[in-house]
């Protein structure tokens, strides 16, 4: 659990489309095996310590003939922003993903100083 101590917190939200493979004969739609794609997000302005983040899928596109495999997660959180990550495996063929996201964490107060 991360605990925030002071009052000041903040919630920052986004969007991104991760690929459109199927336009470009990317790996995610031509490949099989394991494949991971990332997609580096900035917030519009720096937390005080790296928030909680929550990644999602909001839009897919996926081959119905084979196999749905899906593992999407954030990773390398900081204060100025992270990554998302989206992995498949096997002979799942995805054409696009969007993904959303969440972030909360604290922010500086205007009570706060530096000694």
């Amino acid at each position: 659990m991360q605990r925030i101590s002071n009052g000041a917190v903040g919630v920052a939200r986004g969007a991104a489309m991760l690929f459109s493979a199927f336009e470009d004969n990317g790996p995610m739609w031509t490949q099989e095996g394991p494949r991971v794609e990332r997609k580096q997000v900035r917030f519009s302005a720096p937390f005080l310590a790296p928030p909680v983040v929550h990644v999602s899928i909001s839009m897919w596109d996926i081959d119905g003939a084979s196999n749905q495999r899906a593992d999407i997660s954030s990773d390398k959180v900081s204060e100025v922003g992270f990554e998302i990550v989206f992995r498949t495996w096997g002979d799942t063929r995805v054409a696009r993903i969007r993904a959303e996201w969440l972030a909360i964490g604290p922010l500086r107060h205007e009570d706060d100083f530096d000694l």
